[in-house]
């Protein structure tokens, strides 16, 4: 008989997700690389310390809810936000970024905290890629955090690479993720719940 997992909604209040951009060109030796974090995300995981391999995690984006966080004059944060919102993730056609992965090994590292390894599919820009996650878990009362980071590769997604501020600024095709994700268990079997059976 299959263990019960515990259902955990994320809670972006308390969370974090970052998306770190990397500058090449005539810009690029005064560290303007950009960062943005992820304003609008939800989604849930699925975890029962009985049984950890089990686990499993689901992560939705709204993609135009990414806001730089450079401290840049008023005129390139637009040109640079407008940029990413509209060429680069082009967020009308494409507003959902979404991740769904399941532990693909696990080891314990101490009391209700884990080294996992998750094996999941990114959904990006109208493409979906297979995408290795590393997270470090824990859990503590009701609240479930799981943080890391990743690397994607904005070609692979078919997505081009532009540049802004006249072509001073060009941007790397790698772009690196950072998540702190914080999710709190939901109680009951609603439709919600039902999810982590």
């Amino acid at each position: 008989m299959a263990t019960p997992m515990t259902h955990y909604r994320i809670e972006p209040g308390l969370s974090r997700f970052t998306v770190q951009a990397f500058a090449g060109g005539l810009l690029a030796s005064f560290g303007h690389n950009p960062s943005f974090a992820v304003r609008d995300f939800g989604g849930e995981a699925c975890f029962s310390p009985d049984a950890p391999e089990s686990s499993s995690l689901t992560l939705e984006i709204r993609s135009g809810s990414l806001e730089l966080t450079n401290d840049v004059s008023d005129k390139d944060r637009r040109e640079i936000e407008r940029t990413m919102k509209e060429e680069v993730i082009e967020t009308a056609q494409y507003p959902l970024i979404q991740y769904h992965g399941s532990v693909a090994s696990i080891s314990q590292l101490g009391p209700s905290r884990y080294r996992v390894n998750l094996s999941g599919k990114l959904s990006l820009h109208g493409a979906t890629l297979d995408q290795p996650l590393v997270a470090d878990l824990s859990v503590t009362g009701d609240l479930l955090r799981a943080n890391g980071n990743f690397s994607i590769l904005q070609s692979a997604y078919g997505i081009k690479l532009v540049s802004v501020a006249g072509g001073s600024l060009k941007i790397k095709d790698e772009l690196k993720c950072a998540f702190d994700i914080a999710a709190r268990k939901q109680e009951g079997s609603g439709l919600g719940a039902s999810s982590c059976v």
